[in-house]
């Protein structure tokens, strides 16, 4: 709709050379919804209830170096550096490049996934060697969820949102997680202060 007035503006102002007459037009508000986030508990629950190595390894990864689906797909086997215990996130939203944080837990089971599987050019691949797809994570990610009894639907970037809670939540800053992230900026990264419980645990409540 911002885009049709935004047509209609130019083609009369800039093309016919008209005065303006369209600032009373209303136009739509973007929703602003906050991020849902599950508990640390809820998240090893899922982790717990994966039917094999591999499933393990994508939800742990999804959570504990807070990856967007597609970047979760487009890893390479090199892109893990365990000398340095970081993730390279090579071409993600926007072609940027980042380093993200690498859980020793996940390593661990990297290892054991990488001698049973033994993937040659992407960290997780389906049959015949091809990059792994996006609706058998989501499937993944749903079935551990429905598993661990939560009651909310379950997608991957949930855990991307439950990373970034939970970092927050145990003092990393603002800044930090947005390079862990990949935001553009510190704006986009802000939104979890709205969910971040130690947000609210300094305020008290007016009827205590």
């Amino acid at each position: 709709m911002n885009q049709a007035i935004n047509a209609i503006k130019f083609y009369y102002e800039v093309v016919l050379g008209m005065p303006n007459r369209f600032y009373e037009i209303e136009r739509p508000r973007k929703e602003s919804k906050l991020p849902v986030v599950i508990a640390k508990d809820a998240i090893l629950a899922m982790i717990k209830n994966t039917n094999n190595i591999k499933h393990t390894c994508i939800i742990q990864l999804l959570y504990s170096s807070g990856l967007r689906r597609s970047e979760l797909l487009n890893l390479k086997l090199s892109d893990i550096d365990s000398k340095r215990m970081l993730v390279k996130v090579m071409n993600s939203k926007g072609n940027k490049d980042r380093l993200t944080l690498l859980s020793k837990k996940a390593l661990a089971n990297l290892r054991a996934y990488y001698t049973e599987y033994k993937p040659t050019v992407y960290l997780f691949e389906g049959k015949n060697g091809n990059k792994y797809i996006g609706g058998s994570v989501l499937n993944i990610v749903k079935n551990a969820a429905k598993k661990s009894n939560l009651s909310i639907t379950e997608t991957p970037h949930i855990l991307r949102h439950s990373f970034a809670t939970h970092l927050l939540e145990s003092g990393t800053g603002i800044r930090q997680i947005q390079i862990l992230l990949g935001h553009g900026s510190t704006k986009t990264t802000e939104i979890y202060t709205h969910v971040a419980t130690n947000t609210f645990e300094s305020i008290k409540n007016p009827l205590d």
